[in-house]
């Protein structure tokens, strides 16, 4: 017979994540870049207390628990004391990304049924455009204190922020529920259909936070200085604003200026030591620092995620810079990273080349989340590095359904992800491709992301992105994009030689497009999908 453990059981929720900071951490700096250009700064304790105050803010507004209260807005302070309000409070906290379309973020907001929703005064053209459209919303709160309110003039219902939570107390009795209500909800990006909401349970987002501190995650200490570049309204920042407050990490929120200038500026005078966010982002920031001949005093290492990082650009940061990448992998469907790569004694052995290609696989994965891969037939395919199957996902923080699905999308309680990966002997997954971006070309496949980042390895590439186009003899051909360095030149048959001498001779794309940029999403993801609508046709 089982016996049952004499362990207390006390639930996992978000209002002890902020209450453990602001008691453990109290005088921890929170740095925040405002909207209109400062920085703002308090501590933990501070941020406690402003969100006890807004926790009763909403309660006057005749929200209960169970509400959805919606944002649109930047990493910043403001926006962060609602993630721990909303969700504390037993309400759901509904991130919305300010990149979508219109009718998209109208038909998330009514779907979420959102009662109140925060908006930073950046987004104000964008309310005014939907807020007739989103019926259900009580309330329009600019996060802006009253100087700064003018940019709203127009919206009907608007509240501003510090108004609204002046009057209240800051002490705030938080209720106690089962972790697995819900918590926070955040909508896929929608690219094909309308998109599908995730709704994370407080033990989610808890359990996932708390991994991120591990050290072979983002390690987070109190001897760090973290900046999440990643959107608050992209898969919660990956956890990062949940995190940092476990393990007393100082926290700087970049606000609106994403910029290479104004994150390298940030990352120097603030001394940070670890951040996260997509690719695009740190081919932004290395270019900047590459022109100007700057250094990283106090960085670290930095969390990549959402596309894949190319093996020069890995290389370039670890071997110039001495900042060292971790490559993770997850999706709104997984709250945020399930895996991630860092090095082990074993690979510390390889030569550095060696290790930037390991660093550029997406990784282990994190305790609480299972991966395995299966081929059409669904049968679990060998983990020897090179068997090719769709990654198969389950574990804790793994959604079971959509909010308001009508059916499960698991397949024997494992969550497909629709990405296309090897694992290998010891566990490391690798992306090779999106299962709509492979290229099948003569019955065999081509990954774009391997080619992708072949041709980032030329000194004149900024970015690249490969899709397969029709072919009447080989099913499908890869095309390349290529937007080039500021200042560098090079052509066509230079590129195609270059990336003779690193792939299979099959493998050298048809063509290759040279862009002024390439198209971007909300997530900071490239858009195949249109560059297929424009260039997919079918080669001669």
């Amino acid at each position: 017979m089982l016996q049952p453990g004499l362990m207390m059981d006390r639930p996992l929720l978000i209002s002890d994540v902020i209450e453990h900071g602001a008691a453990q951490f109290g005088d921890v700096e929170v740095v925040s870049r405002e909207t209109h250009g400062p920085l703002f700064r308090y501590t933990y304790a501070q941020c406690a207390a402003r969100s006890r105050k807004l926790a009763h803010a909403l309660k006057s507004l005749g929200l209960e628990a169970g509400s959805a209260v919606g944002s649109i807005a930047w990493n910043n302070h403001r926006h962060l004391e609602a993630y721990f309000a909303v969700s504390g409070s037993g309400m759901v906290m509904h991130t919305c990304n300010p990149r979508l379309q219109a009718q998209q973020l109208i038909y998330i907001i009514n779907h979420a049924e959102d009662a109140v929703m925060l908006f930073d005064a950046t987004f104000a053209p964008l309310v005014k455009g939907i807020a007739a459209h989103c019926p259900k919303v009580k309330a329009w709160v600019c996060l802006s204190d009253v100087a700064n309110m003018a940019a709203v003039e127009g919206v009907s219902n608007v509240l501003c922020y510090e108004e609204l939570i002046a009057p209240h107390s800051e002490q705030f009795d938080w209720p106690q529920f089962d972790e697995r209500t819900g918590a926070a909800l955040c909508y896929t990006s929608g690219t094909t259909g309308n998109p599908k909401g995730a709704l994370y349970s407080h033990r989610a987002i808890v359990l996932n936070a708390m991994s991120g501190c591990l050290p072979g995650i983002l390690s987070l200490s109190p001897r760090d200085t973290v900046l999440p570049v990643v959107p608050m309204f992209h898969i919660n920042a990956w956890c990062i604003p949940y995190a940092a407050p476990i393990g007393g990490s100082r926290l700087v929120l970049p606000g609106p200026r994403l910029d290479g200038a104004s994150l390298y500026e940030l990352m120097e005078t603030e001394r940070v030591t670890v951040s996260a966010g997509v690719p695009t982002i740190w081919l932004g920031l290395m270019q900047h620092v590459e022109q100007h001949g700057l250094r990283f005093s106090s960085m670290r290492r930095t969390a990549v995620g959402g596309s894949a990082m190319p093996a020069s650009l890995i290389a370039k940061f670890a071997d110039d810079y001495g900042v060292e990448v971790r490559h993770g992998w997850g999706m709104t469907e997984t709250t945020a990273a399930t895996t991630m790569s860092c090095l082990t004694p074993r690979d510390l052995e390889l030569s550095p080349a060696q290790q930037h290609a390991t660093i550029a696989r997406q990784g282990k994965s994190v305790f609480g989340a299972e991966i395995k891969i299966v081929d059409e037939a669904g049968a679990t395919l060998p983990r020897d590095g090179v068997s090719q199957g769709e990654l198969m996902v389950r574990g804790q923080w793994i959604v079971t359904g959509y909010y308001k699905g009508d059916r499960s999308p698991l397949v024997d309680g494992w969550f497909p992800t629709g990405d296309i990966a090897t694992i290998d002997a010891h566990g490391v997954m690798q992306i090779r491709d999106r299962a709509k971006d492979v290229i099948k070309t003569g019955g065999e496949w081509i990954s774009s992301i391997d080619l992708e980042s072949a041709a980032m390895g030329h000194p004149a590439v900024a970015m690249a992105a490969v899709i397969g186009v029709k072919h009447p003899k080989w099913d499908e051909r890869p095309l390349l994009f290529i937007v080039r360095k500021p200042g560098k030149a090079v052509e066509r048959e230079e590129i195609l030689a270059f990336l003779t001498e690193r792939v299979a001779k099959w493998w050298v794309p048809d063509d290759v497009v040279f862009l002024d940029a390439l198209p971007v999403g909300g997530t900071g993801k490239v858009q195949k999908g249109d560059l297929r609508k424009q260039y997919g046709g079918v080669f001669s």
